[in-house]
This record gives C-alpha cells, structure tokens and sequence, in this order.
C-alpha cells in the first residue's frame, strides 16, 4: 500500500447533529471525529470515495495515518469504523492522535502461514481469534502479527505465550497475568479419525 493512502485530507466541520451528518453522507462525504492526546475532540469531514479506497487495504486499520487539517499534519490511528447495513458504504470514521511518546492500545490483525504444509492428511485449523489487543509506541507498530502453523502437531494448540511479537509490543491479555493464556489456534485431526481411534480402543 503507498503512503498516499495513508495520508487522507480532512476539513474542520463547523456544523453538526444528525441532519448535517445526514447531508454529508449524501455529498459523497464521511463525517468523522478526532480525540485524544489530551487535545480537545475535532469534528472532520473526509471524501468518501478516498476513505473507500483506503480501507480496502489491511494496514489502513494498524497504521498511523496522516490527516491534513488546514494546513496542518495530525498523526492519528483509525479507533472506530461504522458502516451501512447493506451497502458499501462508510458511515462514520472515529481517530485517536498518537504522541511519539507514549503508547497506544489498539489491535492488530493475526497472519497465519504455512496452513498448507499443516493440513496435510486432512488436518483442520481451529482459528480461536483473528486479531490481537496490544500497546506499543506508535513508532513500533507492527501492521500485523504473524503465527507460523508449519511445525504444529495434531492436537496442540498455539497461544498468546507463544506468539513471537515485535520488540516493543505487548499483549494487553498477557499483561493481565495467569488464566489469560488465551488460544489462538489448534490443529485438529480429520473428521472421523477421532471416532475411528476410539473404536480402535475399544477393541
């Protein structure tokens, strides 16, 4: 993804409640608010249509964003999407400001590799989550967590201990201390197999 979709221009929106909101989105354009950093909340106004294309990538979600604001660079984290029911559509657009200084929480998305190597034989993977809470320095986020199935045995389950994540980041689950250990995913034998072992037993 280039950094063009990473930088969105904004403007200051002086009018607001739900009917103004409501004229916006039938101007092609997405209200939005920015907080945080001890700043006070900033009503914005984005093109929908750069906001639609920006999203359509994964890193839109775990990357620190850039919004021009009147001439001003504001460095932010996207902390909310909502979006229509049924069309495609975005509807409001929540950022927070991140300070190079001190740490943000946010989530980022789980990469599971090697899945081929380990299904073989008709194996099946258990996803139990996709994404993962963590907080770091803005400058050390990562876009996404990678967790290597290849050596996993039928049976075993990988968790949040044993995912690798980048020097800097924590697991807000696992700074919480014993019993939130959670599952991230297990690999599990064919269907079938686990009756016909039974049987086997019984015999």
């Amino acid at each position: 993804m280039s950094n063009e979709l990473y930088t969105l221009e904004a403007e200051v929106r002086e009018v607001l409640g739900t009917g103004a909101s409501r004229r916006l989105r039938h101007a092609n354009k997405v209200p939005a608010i920015l907080y945080g950093a001890g700043k006070d909340a900033v009503a914005l106004t984005l093109d929908h249509n750069k906001v639609i294309k920006a999203q359509e990538d994964e890193g839109f979600y775990t990357h620190i964003l850039t919004l021009n604001i009147g001439g001003e660079s504001v460095e932010a984290i996207i902390k909310d999407i909502q979006r229509h029911p049924f069309k495609p559509k975005v509807t409001h657009l929540d950022f927070q400001r991140v300070d190079a200084a001190h740490k943000i929480h946010t989530k980022v998305p789980v990469h599971f590799i090697n899945e081929e190597a380990a299904t073989k034989g008709g194996n099946t993977i258990a996803h139990h989550v996709t994404e993962i809470e963590i907080t770091c320095l803005p400058a050390q986020l990562p876009e996404f967590v990678e967790v290597d199935v290849a050596a996993l045995e039928v049976g075993a389950t990988v968790h949040l201990s044993d995912v690798a994540l980048p020097a800097g980041v924590v697991s807000v689950e696992l700074a919480k201390g014993e019993g939130h250990d959670q599952a991230v995913v297990t690999l599990n034998a064919p269907k079938g197999a686990a009756s016909e072992e039974a049987e086997e037993a019984a015999e």
